[in-house]
């Protein structure tokens, strides 16, 4: 039974690479909706080569919200994201229009569908501090491995170079002695507030890992390289949240003369690969979801929309007409 109470939200994911952008763009344009950014990088402003954020031309008029909002040295977080993106929706709410929550971070588009709490995740800053004192001594591995130790499931959703999320997991077990990925589990169980369509995009493998060395290509030569420096210029450190992304943290270690450049370069298409591997792993956990794949349509871009607009209309988010 469709609840007409709830408003709608259309959902478009899937893993780095597999033409996501260009797939939001043509649909807001079908459906009237405004997209708002689920990555946890292009909130960040100065970080657009790395990152592969949209360009202004690309979005062919269509609004974005929550890119470009914030300064690199400010940690963003989960919390911060869906307090963001709801508002963002509102907005879009005001106007008539749907949005699009378009990105590859699989928890930021959970916490918004499904309006995780977060109220009860406790803190204590003795122990993220002695956490972080540990990150500093023995570095992102070692932090890393321990979590794997007393949360295997978590370890598998967060990547070995986000400290902040290895010490949030940690210290969350340490004060509850309960892992945060079952705490997650409960709430992934709440029903939506929302009448959606949870759209991921997938591809062949080889094509979307193609995909990506090319992209990654792209970014050197459009200058990464200078893109990196001119954040450590302006104070930017490795150990910040924004410099662990993909692609930051090696063309900076390669800049400050821990690897070579082509060390830099081998080690972000394969770290690239390895995201997109777990990104399609995080999906297949969640309910709910419509899977796409391109290839069964050709890779054409109307017969993927015409089969999305199918799908909100059978589901209610948007009108028959």
């Amino acid at each position: 039974m469709i609840d007409h109470e709830k408003k709608p939200l259309v959902i478009l994911t899937g893993p780095t690479a597999v033409g996501k952008t260009a797939l939001s763009i043509a649909l807001a344009k079908r459906i009237d909706g405004e997209i708002i950014s689920a990555d946890s990088v292009q909130v960040y402003r100065g970080m657009d080569i790395g990152s592969a954020k949209i360009k202004k031309e690309e979005m062919e008029g269509v609004p974005h919200h929550l890119i470009d909002i914030m300064e690199p040295t400010i940690a963003f977080n989960i919390t911060l994201f869906q307090q963001l993106a709801k508002e963002a929706m509102g907005k879009i709410y005001e106007k008539g229009r749907i949005p699009i929550l378009t990105g590859g971070t699989g928890f930021y588009i959970q916490s918004v569908l499904y309006a995780i709490d977060f109220t009860d995740n406790g803190e204590n800053h003795e122990i993220r501090a002695r956490l972080e004192e540990l990150a500093a001594k023995e570095g992102a591995e070692a932090l890393h491995a321990r979590l794997f130790d007393v949360d295997p499931e978590a370890a598998a959703a967060i990547h070995t170079n986000n400290i902040k999320r290895t010490i949030r997991a940690l210290e969350f077990y340490e004060l509850t002695k309960t892992k945060i990925s079952s705490h997650n589990q409960v709430q992934r169980e709440n029903v939506s507030p929302y009448r959606f369509c949870y759209f991921v995009l997938n591809d062949d493998r080889d094509r979307i890992y193609a995909n990506i060395d090319r992209r990654v290509d792209l970014m050197m030569e459009e200058g990464l390289v200078s893109e990196v420096s001119s954040l450590l210029q302006m104070g930017c450190t490795k150990d910040m949240v924004s410099m662990q992304a993909l692609g930051y943290k090696e063309i900076a270690e390669a800049l400050t003369g821990e690897c070579t450049m082509e060390d830099a370069v081998y080690r972000i298409k394969r770290d690239t690969r390895h995201f997109a591997k777990r990104q399609l792993t995080w999906f297949r956990r969640e309910k709910d979801v419509i899977w796409i794949d391109k290839k069964e349509y050709d890779h054409d871009t109307k017969r993927i929309l015409d089969r999305m607009i199918s799908d909100m209309k059978e589901r209610k988010v948007i009108t028959a007409s």
